[in-house]
């Protein structure tokens, strides 16, 4: 759960491959693209806002399925993610992801920035049914690791397995490394639970890898983490983390354009 100010008028970076060749696209051109199973636009959405916050998200949702090396179909999830913009937010809230109905939502003048962070929250939702053998309905894959021996028969959850010990657990992969122990103080320290909640740790990683992208830099996908007051974490984690990440998307995405070929 991200909160931005509005900005979505104010333009945002972009360094990547080029997608649509200056053509305009709309929502309807991103359900069907990247396999969403809903997409709901809001009443109050003008129409010039309609135009540019479709080429945004389009774009950045392009780019996270090649960080990825994913098919773009791949994004929605095996059709089970509905997308919402500018349509059913939580007040306060510029993006979010509501696991009861498998709702990824952005506000439609602040959601830019947040894509890739609640994205993976929907990708560790879904994942979860795959990676245990029994879960709670609304239970998320990185929370549920911390308590529950996952599946390892299959080499797809064997380097899932890979990410989530480097974003939970120091070298010795026994004791919560020290980017876990911080977000932790910090709650402790101001009475709250939020910084240190295991779904929000592990999409808080996800989006500082896709940041450091060497080749795909996407700001409407993931921005302001330099200048946000969330925890992070350090380099070197970020790098050991995404070098799992990459290695697990890697063997998803062959898989997945062998079996759409």
């Amino acid at each position: 759960m991200r909160h931005y100010p509005n900005r979505l008028k104010r333009g945002f970076t972009r360094q990547g491959p080029d997608y649509r060749f200056d053509d305009q696209v709309d929502f309807s051109d991103i359900r069907t693209t990247f396999g969403f199973r809903s997409m709901v636009v809001g009443k109050w959405v003008t129409k010039e806002e309609h135009f540019i916050s479709a080429n945004l998200i389009y774009d950045a949702l392009a780019d996270l399925a090649q960080i990825l090396h994913l098919p773009p179909k791949a994004i929605g999830l095996r059709g089970k993610l509905n997308f919402a913009f500018g349509h059913g937010g939580q007040k306060g809230v510029q993006a979010h992801y509501n696991a009861g109905s498998q709702t990824l939502a952005l506000a439609k003048n602040a959601g830019g920035g947040a894509l890739a962070h609640e994205w993976f929250h929907a990708f560790d939702h879904h994942i979860s049914e795959h990676l245990f053998k029994a879960k709670p309905r609304y239970g998320f894959a990185s929370k549920l690791w911390l308590s529950n021996t996952p599946n390892l028969s299959h080499p797809l959850n064997d380097a899932l397995n890979s990410f989530y010990k480097e974003v939970f657990l120091d070298e010795n992969g026994e004791n919560a490394n020290e980017f876990v122990q911080a977000c932790i103080k910090h709650d402790q320290a101001h009475n709250m639970n939020y910084m240190s909640m295991p779904e929000e740790i592990a999409a808080r990683c996800f989006e500082a890898c896709i940041s450091a992208n060497p080749h795909i830099k996407n700001s409407f996908l993931v921005g302001g983490l330099q200048t946000s007051n969330l925890i992070y974490p350090p380099t070197q984690l970020i790098a050991k983390a995404g070098k799992a990440l990459n290695h697990y998307f890697e063997l998803l995405g062959y898989a997945l354009h062998n079996t759409h070929d």
